[in-house]
């Protein structure tokens, strides 16, 4: 037993250093993108759709934002059949609201809205806008200047999460973190690559290429709508761009654990590709990461190798946890907690393979998405 426990622990060390060593960095933060100019601009070329579904707590917030951003944006929001005051919030701003048909068989909540969105849009370019996303002023004349002087057919950024109880500051940047290391930003951002980021809470994209791609029914049933998006547009040949931002940032506050834990639950499974095999090798990376690597010492008996691998492995955790935690603006002490985050996301994504194995492929928004026979 010690000696399989010592072997863990120089696993987890091994991967922690593979993470701070590769070329690609997936722990940075250079990829970015803030609102430079507070000057109102002309953005008649933008169409912004924003589909919601119970959002009449949120969407004033959302909406109250986009009036600042520049003169003649045009605003669409898609209400998908919510069943609170969502479509009248929205009209209180002069908005286009349209009224969300009933769900098609095969198709998720929000992009059956954005495709009934779509049909209105005349303009060069789309933002697709969570309606719980808070722009500040300018960052929609950023997007379109970053996206005409790179070429970029989309660009999408990573929104600031709410960082005002105890469990946002304990979980939040970590799902940044666990999120850049699946789909670093480096590379996604490559020409070439062939791995594909995007974060669907903020996205311009050119809407001939949306159209090109076959719009949203191309991806109808896809619960990682966003990435599998960008992947379809990298695929044609065409440059995205996806970056963390402080001027786009959500509202939506995570005050329990539950909350948090239904929203990385929802998809965790999928990003396994409902594979019990990598569920299991999820886990043995994940116990061997964070637990044996730092923790082994504090219970096997000491010895210079325990020693030296529990030092290699906090120096490690600092370096690449830290730029984050700084990011963001959080206390450098959130990453002695490390072991106790990585140890709940690994219970979310056994939680997120439980219900699919009961056949549940996906709840959100009072909607349940059932495995097909």
């Amino acid at each position: 037993m010690i000696e399989l426990a010592t072997f863990l622990a120089f696993v987890g060390t091994f991967l922690w250093w593979i993470i701070v060593l590769v070329p690609w960095q997936p722990w940075n933060t250079q990829e970015s993108l803030d609102a430079t100019n507070d000057e109102k601009q002309s953005l008649d070329d933008i169409t912004v759709l924003v589909p919601a579904r119970n959002e009449g707590a949120f969407i004033k917030q959302t909406l109250e934002a986009l009036s600042t951003q520049g003169l003649n944006l045009q605003i669409i929001v898609i209400d998908d059949q919510s069943d609170d005051d969502t479509a009248e919030q929205a009209q209180k701003w002069g908005v286009t609201v349209l009224s969300g048909t009933s769900l098609p068989t095969g198709w998720s909540g929000k992009l059956w809205a954005l495709e009934q969105g779509l049909s209105k849009v005349h303009t060069p370019y789309i933002l697709l806008l969570d309606a719980d996303i808070t722009l500040t002023q300018g960052i929609v004349a950023a997007l379109l200047k970053k996206a005409r002087e790179e070429n970029l057919a989309f660009v999408s950024l990573m929104a600031e999460p709410p960082l005002h109880h105890f469990i946002e500051r304990l979980l939040m940047p970590a799902f940044v973190f666990f999120f850049k290391l699946l789909y670093p930003f480096q590379l996604a951002n490559k020409p070439g690559s062939r791995i594909a980021a995007a974060a669907g809470g903020c996205i311009l994209a050119k809407t001939n290429v949306l159209r090109t791609i076959g719009a949203f029914a191309s991806l109808r049933d896809a619960l990682i709508d966003d990435c599998t998006l960008a992947s379809r547009i990298k695929h044609i040949g065409l440059l995205t761009w996806t970056g963390l931002s402080h001027s786009a940032r959500s509202h939506r506050g995570y005050d329990n654990m539950k909350t948090i834990w239904n929203m990385v639950a929802r998809t965790a499974y999928t990003q396994l590709h409902y594979s019990s095999l990598l569920l299991f090798a999820c886990t043995l990376i994940m116990i061997s990461m964070f637990w044996f690597a730092p923790l082994v010492s504090f219970f096997l008996p000491l010895n210079t190798h325990l020693i030296i691998t529990a030092v290699l492995t906090w120096v490690a955790m600092i370096i690449v946890y830290l730029p984050i935690l700084r990011y963001y603006q959080c206390s450098s002490l959130w990453i002695a907690a490390l072991p106790l985050i990585g140890t709940l996301f690994l219970l979310m994504t056994w939680t997120s393979a439980f219900r699919f194995w009961r056949g549940e492929r996906a709840q959100w928004k009072n909607r349940r998405y059932e495995i097909s026979a």
